[in-house]
């Protein structure tokens, strides 16, 4: 029946695992719940998890080494035992508790994935998260009737349910570069193959916030690990929007001039991001001129 999948990395799942466990048992079904451990450094939390093997029809397994998001991802999906697979992040936890039971009633004959999305705690926190909380809560808890506006862009790993059938077609791009934003990646060859998306309202809490300063360093090297992913023909131009307004500037020699912009304002652009109130417009406008800066000489 159901594969409940979750690839981890030095962070505790405990609390997620005991709810997936007790909601997955009150539907009465055939189930397993996979946590797989992408060779994590922290021993104590290694020691924490490895409880939840206690679970019946749970697996808590600990990698030899650390393999990546996308191929750990497709170990898991390989090792899976049942036709429906649901993968999860580590640090997200339902926010309700029919989490289970909602995302086996909406797949059916005509639905190949369903994607329940993603919400963010309404409480503030610290000011060293603050850009990522408000990025997260902008652009990616959205409702779903925006995310049916954009059905694959708006598709996040971190929480969808697919035919087993569907990701052996599919799976996780393992050639790519650990910065390359596999979420892209793979919605785009879900569109590319037509395969029949659903977004429905089951959200999930995310829990993960980093730090400011790492979560920009991560987005500007996702943006130019982008940019490759075009420039290598894995990704049309047109599916990534700030690729798509970068290329358009080049072609009226605009970018130029973004590129100056960066050197002029980059300590401004990053003293904004990194403060309590950060901007999204400036977050985008910072990755723009950034883009165009690394590639003028291209």
């Amino acid at each position: 029946m159901l594969s409940i999948l979750i690839p981890t990395y030095n962070y505790n799942i405990e609390a997620l695992v005991t709810e997936l466990h007790a909601q997955a048992t009150a539907c009465d079904i055939d189930f397993e719940i996979l946590c797989y451990d992408d060779g994590s450094t922290n021993l104590d939390l290694i020691a924490s998890n490895k409880s939840i093997n206690l679970l019946k029809n749970t697996s808590y397994k600990v990698l030899n080494s650390n393999i990546g998001r996308s191929a750990i991802r497709n170990l898991l999906a390989k090792d899976a035992n049942y036709d429906l697979l649901l993968f999860l992040d580590s640090d997200v936890i339902p926010v309700k508790n029919d989490f289970i039971s909602k995302y086996l009633s909406a797949l059916n004959s005509s639905v190949q994935l369903v994607y329940g999305g993603l919400n963010y705690q309404e409480k503030i926190p610290d000011e060293n998260q603050m850009l990522r909380w408000v990025f997260g809560k902008k652009r990616e808890a959205l409702s779903t009737e925006k995310r049916n506006k954009s059905i694959y862009l708006r598709l996040l790993s971190c929480n969808f349910l697919i035919q087993k059938n569907v990701f052996k077609r599919i799976k996780f791009n393992e050639e790519i570069s650990l910065d390359s934003p596999e979420d892209i990646l793979f919605s785009y060859t879900l569109k590319e193959n037509n395969i029949i998306v659903s977004h429905i309202d089951n959200p999930v809490y995310h829990f993960g916030l980093e730090n400011s300063s790492i979560f920009l360093k991560k987005s500007l090297k996702a943006l130019l690990a982008s940019h490759d992913l075009v420039r290598n023909n894995l990704i049309n131009l047109e599916y990534i929007r700030i690729i798509k307004v970068f290329y358009k500037f080049k072609k009226i020699k605009l970018n130029y001039l973004l590129a100056y912009l960066f050197t002029v304002f980059k300590d401004y652009f990053r003293a904004n991001l990194l403060s309590k109130n950060p901007s999204l417009f400036i977050f985008d406008l910072y990755k723009l001129s950034y883009l165009c800066y690394k590639s003028k000489k291209d």
